[in-house]
């Protein structure tokens, strides 16, 4: 939402009157990044990408440093050496921002007991019942980055507000390292000279709409006709900005929100157009996305299967079945039909399997007459041995074939719904 550099920062002082902006958002700062150098703290001050070996890499983060070249997280390394040669590549280490996230949100959880995580870099955090025990927001504010840098040495950005969606646009304006506190009756003056890029959901395509209408900042949004916002981007949508731009948002900070999916995509080495390699991938990518859908004791009920072509031309495409599931093999087949529903497809440069619509399982969500009990002692027998030996100790044998070398499988590579990210 802020230029990803840092150069449009701005911050509050402590002593600013927060009273009335008990939500914090708090984000880390290039949290990637960030936890790379600290094992590399000789290229704290150089341009920093993390990202895989292969020629086909995208970055998954970047420094401030190398930010300030362009580079930005999501684009081909490729791409983002060429803007920044000299940027120092580093490979990423999934377990090692498991394991900063957990000790980030224990400090969290330790403030407050509300704690809404939406990624495992930033969280939303209603600080309204600690301060009496902790003093002002602002000064709450103070105590997490400090403890966050003390306990883990990262650096992480907090915005103050009395709703959600100004919280997170001010830990992006605060950013790298700041806070900056919104009063209540300083919303919409903080809102209305922003770009209706900042909006949230404004796209480039909403952006574009928008601009052709001549609303080019959110107070524009906030100041036009009904009618105006519904022909630019239809009722729902135009409403819903109507709120934003003017400081409207009902949502309270939810603690432990279900994830919203759970998927898995990779790209590959090369571009593929066997429609078998294509077809073990989704096996392969539907039976670890039911493993995960087991282990956090979900079902779902839309089957989402996305492709992008060697062009970059990116599609999705979805099939709801009637009962939800956890099973690797329902899975398979609707995503399967949903692939072969495409009809002819050129070369596939990425593909990925979500499952979209979770509840909880054993939520009165099973059929009386099961079809798949027998494909569910299987899988549920298999998980009983990974437990022993380990994932991949049994597989499906039809995943057991010479295409493994052909899928870029980076550290990062599962794929889940967060508000910040995309689909990777």
């Amino acid at each position: 939402m802020s230029r990803q550099d840092g150069s449009d920062r701005h911050v509050s002082a402590v002593s600013v009157d927060s009273s009335t902006s008990t939500i914090l958002h708090v984000d880390l700062d290039a949290f990637f990044a960030s936890v790379e150098l600290l094992d590399r703290p000789d290229l704290v001050d150089r341009p920093v990408v993390v990202a895989g070996r292969s020629a086909r890499s995208v970055v998954t983060a970047a420094n401030y440093p190398a930010r300030k070249f362009g580079v930005r997280s999501a684009i081909p390394l490729s791409q983002a050496l060429r803007l920044c040669p000299q940027a120092v590549v580093l490979e990423p280490h999934r377990e090692k921002y498991t394991h900063y996230s957990q000790q980030v949100m224990a400090i969290f959880d330790d403030v407050t007991p509300i704690v809404e995580r939406v990624g495992i870099d930033e969280a939303f955090l209603d600080v309204a019942g600690a301060r009496s025990l902790l003093g002002s927001p602002a000064e709450i504010g103070e105590l997490i980055r400090r403890r966050v840098r003390e306990e883990t040495r990262l650096d992480c950005s907090v915005g103050a507000s009395a709703i959600k969606f100004v919280a997170k646009l001010a830990s992006g304006r605060a950013k790298p390292n700041g806070m900056l506190v919104v009063p209540a009756d300083d919303t919409l003056g903080f809102l209305h000279p922003l770009p209706v890029s900042f909006l949230w959901g404004v796209g480039a395509t909403t952006e574009e709409a928008l601009l052709a209408r001549g609303l080019r900042t959110i107070g524009d949004v906030a100041r036009s006709q009904p009618d105006a916002l519904r022909r630019a981007v239809g009722e729902a949508a135009g409403a819903k900005l109507r709120e934003l731009a003017n400081g409207i948002d009902p949502r309270r900070v939810t603690p432990n929100a279900p994830e919203k999916s759970v998927g898995h995509e990779v790209t590959f080495e090369v571009d593929i157009d066997d429609a078998d390699i294509l077809r073990r991938e989704i096996l392969r990518q539907a039976d670890a996305v039911a493993v995960r859908l087991r282990a956090g004791g979900w079902v779902g009920r839309t089957v989402v299967v996305k492709l992008r072509y060697s062009d970059f031309r990116t599609i999705t495409r979805s099939r709801t079945i009637a009962e939800p599931t956890d099973l690797g093999r329902r899975i398979y087949e609707e995503a399967r039909g949903v692939y072969e529903a495409i009809g002819v497809h050129g070369r596939v440069r990425l593909i990925g399997v979500r499952m979209e619509q979770l509840s909880p399982s054993g939520s009165g969500n099973a059929s009386l007459w099961d079809d798949d009990a027998t494909w569910r002692e299987t899988e549920r027998a298999v998980d009983t041995v990974a437990e022993r030996f380990g994932r991949g100790a049994l597989r499906p044998a039809s995943l057991l074939g010479p295409a493994e070398h052909l899928v870029q499988r980076g550290k990062l590579g599962d794929a889940r719904n967060r508000p910040r990210a995309g689909d990777h």
